[in-house]
């Protein structure tokens, strides 16, 4: 039996059993990435943008690569496009709305200016010929590999500086050090259930959806990619909500460049893809929203409630244009 063949109810029941499993998951990965920082003397920022970014992004990874090479490009590049814009318009802005979210000069100047690189390197590589190639893939992998070098290499410089410890958040609270096979299991465990509990949302929620006679793309820029963002909204609320800023908002930003880079550079590299002429409109989009979270986090050092409310509100008026072409 598939989810196909399932009643719309019981497809509303298995999405309900997904989110208590993301939120398990999230819960889990949050206070376990904070201790594995404690651990290991680096900064929550850094934990947040690689380890805990890398594994939010499983969801995404999957379906990508999955629909790459069973010939569904728009499904590929549009979970993409589609989730980084779902990361920036309704998680940053979301978590906003629930707590105004300070941002620090590293976290704009070093990951925001890498965020926007990246997005502006994926539009040349793809808007001119509408495809992305083994050659293009190289290129994007190359670029996280060189984002990643930065971020452990100053994350070990920041831990050397003591005044830089308290911009970044790393704190110890008195409790006993996690032992490193527990953590380990631990995070396993979290990013089971953030990827198990997607891959229900993403599978139940599609039925509904092709319910509406929606199109494939328009299905990937918004539904699938709501569902394999997901774990990185419960992460970052979850993160927020404890105090754990750097956690939240590196997991948001460091897991659409692992999306960028990592996702498609892999896809990419491993299967060419030809991309829907209705990208054009989605890259451009993201580039957008790129910019404006950066502007935002700029200012005042931090996202303000109004200012989550303005990418929720363009978010959700990014969706009303998909489901109206």
């Amino acid at each position: 039996m598939t989810f196909d063949t399932l009643p719309l109810w019981a497809n509303w029941v298995l999405a309900g059993i997904a989110i208590f499993m993301i939120a398990g998951g999230a819960q889990t990965v949050v206070e376990t990435g904070a201790r594995i920082a404690e651990r290991l003397r680096v900064s929550e920022l850094v934990v947040g943008l690689t380890l805990v970014a890398a594994g939010t992004s499983l969801p995404e990874f999957g379906v990508t690569l999955v629909a790459a090479f069973e010939e569904h490009p728009n499904i590929s590049v549009g979970t993409i496009v589609g989730s980084n814009i779902f990361n920036l318009a309704f998680i940053l802005g979301g978590v906003a709305l629930v707590r105004p979210i300070p941002t620090t000069r590293v976290l704009i100047r070093r990951d925001g200016s890498a965020l926007i690189l990246s997005t502006s390197l994926l539009l040349v590589l793809i808007l001119g010929d509408l495809t992305l190639d083994r050659v293009d893939g190289i290129i994007l992998l190359c670029g996280l590999a060189l984002y990643l070098g930065t971020v452990l290499t100053m994350g070990t410089i920041d831990w050397l500086d003591p005044g830089l410890q308290a911009v970044h958040g790393t704190r110890e609270d008195g409790r006993r050090r996690l032992a490193v096979p527990r953590a380990v299991s631990s995070l396993l465990l979290g990013f089971a259930l953030l990827a198990g509990g997607s891959h229900l949302l993403v599978n139940s929620a599609i039925p509904i959806a092709t319910s509406f006679g929606v199109s494939h793309w328009v299905i990937a820029v918004t539904v699938v990619a709501a569902g394999t963002s997901a774990p990185e909204f419960a992460t970052s609320l979850v993160g927020v909500l404890r105090g754990r800023y750097d956690i939240g908002v590196g997991n948001a930003i460091g897991s659409d460049l692992f999306n960028l880079l990592g996702v498609l550079g892999l896809a990419g590299a491993l299967h060419p893809q030809v991309v829907d002429p209705g990208a054009r409109a989605s890259l451009l989009a993201l580039a957008a929203m790129v910019a404006l979270v950066v502007l935002f986090a700029r200012t005042g050092w931090r996202l303000s409630r109004w200012e989550g409310l303005t990418l929720v509100l363009i978010g959700l008026a990014r969706w009303a244009l998909d489901y109206c072409r």
